[in-house]
């Protein structure tokens, strides 16, 4: 048989991806190291576990513990799923930024979850690392991982992440290109890769709202460069242990937008469901570009799974609200259906009786059916007004069949189709539209939906 003993087995040795699109016009060969595989869905599984046995050794971490952390999620992924394993206790803290999936998750392994402010200084009471270092001490038997400063982050890629990369480049790796957080990603795999060969190039991405950049061009730490931000996992407005800046030897700051917007083409061009930071590590790359040549081997870090992302940068609405991608400036016939998208369309058959069509739109509450042979083809119509009419005339016609009284069918649109085409179809025979989605689905469109859109 085989099999892992335990989940935590799972972490590590994941895959190398050749990127093919985003960088087709750079000349140099890039690799993804898509850290999505860990069980966990990112790269924090390692050092969260790495952190854990550390201090299980020295004692730091006692049987039945509780673990207090801040964490803008991934961590606190690592850390929860170990602690599952191992029989401790979770407490989080977090900043109102991060996405509510990231949130969600950490409470599925059975955390708690505190949600703090993000604009206000780390020294703040309402911080969420000045709340972690609280609840550390007002906790009895509790022990703070502290993430930043524990080198135990740092040296679990020097001890995982460097060697994978190193052995599956064959050691031909020249440049890293890696987000900074905590900084111990880029430092453990930067520290590792430059003992087998110093002439490898790390490149750091950084955030506007962080200070990284303007640190190790200047060595100064400027509070000007600290304000609120979107990009989520890179970014600091503090200098944390983890992060080595002699390792490093170039940072590159890319804003919201152009992470934001690079983390959807990721998907849709390279197949690979990614991250925020993985959005900002391929914009940097692209904005690097000269910093590349022929023959180059460039390794990036892709930290987490995009499914954490899909209420905020996978969400068009999202987006939109933040000028990050252009208003729609038309609405086209899909639109027009989303408040009964989800309801099955509601026809009469040919063979039915007046009186059984009249039946179904008074339970459905509807004015206009379609009618549908065996076929599946639509064959006529009915409308309340119309059948209004001839009820008039002739009470009988309850027990005569639909076919024999029906209208025209009513007019078609595709789902992509403008609602000027729409409206242009509506006249005294024609009440309704019917359009089918990419589904395959008909769907019914009525003067009231085109009202609602144009209102």
């Amino acid at each position: 048989m085989q099999y892992c003993n335990t989940i935590l087995e799972t972490i590590g040795n994941t895959p190398l991806v050749k990127i093919h699109s985003i960088t087709k016009d750079i000349p140099a060969d890039f690799y993804a190291k898509v850290e999505t595989f860990n069980p966990g869905h990112s790269i924090k599984d390692r050092m969260a576990l790495k952190m854990i046995e550390d201090a299980e050794k020295d004692g730091r971490l006692k049987p039945g513990g509780v673990i207090i952390e801040g964490t803008s999620g991934n961590t606190g992924m690592g850390l929860a799923m170990a602690a599952v394993i191992k029989g401790y206790k979770c407490i989080f803290t977090t900043t109102d930024k991060q996405s509510k999936e990231k949130v969600d998750a950490l409470k599925a392994f059975g955390a708690e979850v505190i949600v703090c402010p993000t604009d206000v200084d780390p020294e703040d009471p309402r911080s969420y690392y000045s709340v972690s270092s609280r609840l550390e001490k007002e906790t009895p038997n509790s022990w703070k991982p502290n993430q930043y400063d524990n080198l135990s982050n740092s040296k679990a890629h020097y001890e995982q992440t460097g060697p994978e990369i190193w052995k599956q480049t064959d050691g031909k790796i020249t440049h890293l290109v890696v987000g900074v957080g905590t900084g111990g990603t880029i430092s453990g795999t930067a520290r590792y890769l430059k003992e087998q060969n110093p002439d490898i190039k790390v490149f750091g991405i950084d955030t506007y709202g962080s200070v990284f950049k303007k640190y190790k061009e200047t060595g100064i730490f400027d509070k000007n460069e600290i304000y609120p931000y979107i990009t989520e996992g890179i970014g600091e407005d503090f200098l944390p242990a983890n992060v080595d800046f002699s390792l490093i030897d170039h940072f590159e700051k890319v804003t919201d937008k152009d992470a934001a917007v690079m983390t959807r083409r990721i998907a849709r061009e390279e197949g690979i469901l990614a991250g925020n930071s993985a959005g900002s590590a391929m914009a940097g790359i692209v904005q690097m570009a000269d910093k590349f040549k022929k023959g180059d081997v460039v390794v990036v870090i892709f930290h987490d799974h995009g499914t954490r992302y899909l209420g905020k940068m996978f969400n068009d609405d999202w987006m939109r609200d933040r000028g990050f991608i252009a208003e729609k400036t038309k609405k086209l016939a899909i639109d027009l259906i989303e408040s009964h998208k989800h309801l099955k369309l509601i026809t009469a058959s040919p063979d039915n009786t007046v009186a059984e069509a009249f039946e179904l739109m008074e339970k459905y509450n509807i004015s206009q059916l379609p009618v549908q042979d065996k076929e599946g083809e639509f064959t006529g119509s009915l409308t309340d007004s119309h059948l209004f009419t001839l009820l008039v005339k002739n009470k009988d016609l309850m027990n005569e069949k639909v076919g024999t009284i029906m209208q025209d069918a009513f007019p078609t649109v595709g789902a992509n189709d403008p609602i000027e085409k729409v409206s242009a179809l509506f006249s005294n025979k024609n009440q309704a539209v019917l359009m089918m989605d990419l589904g395959g689905n008909w769907h019914i469109i009525t003067k009231v939906d085109v009202i609602h859109a144009i209102s």
